[in-house]
């Protein structure tokens, strides 16, 4: 699927998709064969994998398939098993899955991708995960394994090569997965109804972006949406995320608390962030970056409730012309002149940095600890991410495409002003600052009487351009014909001689002596 492609199937999905936070139901799941497996009202509880390319709008009911297995061994053929149990072939093995189908895959050790990609190869129409761990807000579910229960719920995350998957996905939670799968093992029909609504959207489009400060795809975006978010004002809300590393998941603080991972992180191992140039003895560092990122995030609490937060546009943007270089980036004096120019308060952003907990020490810092948990509720593993309405964009974000999927994230008809004006311009950046699109917006200011009497005035014009031009040609053509008249025709020296066949007023007797 080329890039074009995603990208239009990522805008239908953002037009579809409303907040859950709003209470806009997505996603509908059901079984409809046998009965005693339906649920009432809306169906299944289910979460929906953040890869693959769901039919919004429509529905996909077929038979279930159930594995039994979890799929992470790709050279195995796991189509020659699983339940139902259906007769042998003349190889001698049992026949393989009939498409279309949706298939069952228990959660294992690999990851949500690589499980659904092979079941994808293997003529899946979609994919079921279901969970093998309880919740521990479930009261009637018995986990498997060492595992007892898990706090938190799974995230079906793209594990960063998702591009590829097209068949949508959900996962079902272990007290509702089981009963389905002990139905198959007995060689049972189950049929299942998976759907996408199309949900009211709100008036506002929410949007974020998850990057560092030396991530370099993202920057010409940094440096001209700007101008983009404020013409959106108030309908559009962002929200940037800086992207860190949890240095104690990642071994990088030792078990007497001391900071493994050099100058890749600060508070002792805490928050770290890769080296950006690759050379942990000079040069910008993983901790510098870290220090940079709590940065832009007070800045953004300071300024940004609004859901525009200029200062932190312009604030980035200067520090992007000014200080993004090894001698100047960790520099408080360029910080304080792009906090200056940008509008910003140096002893307002210092504070809440020390209020949060620092970057020195063995000591949590409260505001990292927070970025930190949305990014693995988001499950946020490809720099840089956009999201718009809770929808993930691919590829490389431009302003083009980010400004396009907003625009599509209103509901028909009640989009801004500045999206009807600009969204399909290939020039937002100029739409956005004349008002019309570059080529198609000064006819638009043209009246019709203006546009008669211009158009009239320029025919006239040329019309007495046309007669003079006439008038002269007629002329030369006289002053040729009495030429050639006098050089050949006979004449008497004593005979007058007169033009002949033009008249004109003008025309005088000739005498040859």
């Amino acid at each position: 699927m080329t890039k074009p492609q995603i990208f239009f199937v990522a805008l239908i999905a953002i037009m579809m998709i409303a907040r859950a936070e709003a209470g806009g139901v997505t996603s509908k799941l059901q079984i409809t064969l046998p009965m005693s497996l339906r649920r009432d009202g809306e169906g299944y509880d289910h979460r929906e994998a953040m890869f693959g390319m769901p039919p919004y709008g429509g529905s996909i009911e077929q038979n279930v398939y159930y594995a039994g297995a979890d799929l992470c061994d790709i050279t195995l053929d796991y189509s020659r098993g699983g339940y139902p149990t259906r007769p042998k072939d003349e190889t001698g093995s049992m026949e393989q899955w009939k498409s279309p189908f949706i298939l069952m895959v228990d959660r294992g050790e690999c990851t949500f991708v690589k499980k659904v990609r092979h079941a994808q190869k293997m003529g899946a129409a979609a994919v079921i995960l279901a969970d093998n761990t309880c919740l521990c807000s479930a009261t009637e579910c018995e986990s498997e394994g060492a595992t007892f229960c898990e706090t938190k719920e799974p995230v079906m995350a793209d594990d960063g090569s998702g591009a590829d998957v097209t068949i949508p996905s959900y996962l079902m939670f272990k007290q509702d997965a089981d009963p389905i799968k002990e139905m198959l093992m007995e060689d049972k029909i189950v049929r299942m109804r998976m759907e996408w609504s199309l949900p009211e959207v709100d008036a506002t489009v929410d949007y974020q972006l998850w990057t560092t400060p030396k991530e370099p795809i993202s920057r010409p975006l940094q440096r001209e949406f700007r101008h983009v978010a404020k013409s959106l004002g108030d309908r559009a809300k962002f929200t940037p995320h800086m992207f860190l590393y949890d240095g104690m998941f990642a071994g990088c603080q030792s078990p007497d608390g001391e900071n493994q991972c050099g100058s890749l992180c600060t508070n002792e191992g805490r928050y770290c962030s890769t080296d950006p140039d690759d050379n942990l003895e000079k040069g910008i560092t993983g901790a510098d970056v870290v220090r940079e990122s709590l940065r832009r995030i007070c800045i953004w609490k300071e300024y940004g409730q609004d859901g525009v937060g200029m200062p932190w546009w312009d604030y980035v943007d200067e520090f992007l012309y000014r200080c993004d270089n090894a001698e100047f980036f960790n520099n408080d004096d360029c910080v304080k002149d792009c906090m200056e120019r940008a509008g910003v308060t140096y002893s307002k952003i210092k504070i809440c940095m020390d209020d949060s907990g620092g970057l020195e020490g063995d000591v949590e810092n409260k505001i990292l600890e927070d970025e930190l948990a949305e990014q693995m509720k988001n499950g946020v593993v490809i720099l840089p991410s956009i999201y718009v309405n809770d929808t993930p964009l691919r590829g490389a974000p431009t302003t083009v495409e980010v400004f396009d999927a907003i625009c599509a994230g209103y509901s028909v008809g009640g989009e801004p002003d500045i999206c009807k004006k600009c969204n399909g311009c290939s020039d937002v950046g100029t739409c956005v600052a004349s008002g019309h699109c570059p080529g198609e917006g000064n006819l638009e200011k043209v009246s019709m009487p203006v546009f008669a009497g211009t158009l009239g005035a320029v025919v006239l014009c040329f019309g007495i351009l046309g007669v003079i031009q006439h008038q002269r040609a007629q002329a030369q053509m006289r002053s040729q014909v009495r030429g050639i008249m006098a050089e050949y025709m006979p004449i008497d020296k004593n005979q007058t001689v007169e033009s002949v066949g033009i008249e004109d007023d003008l025309d005088s007797q000739v005498e040859i002596s």
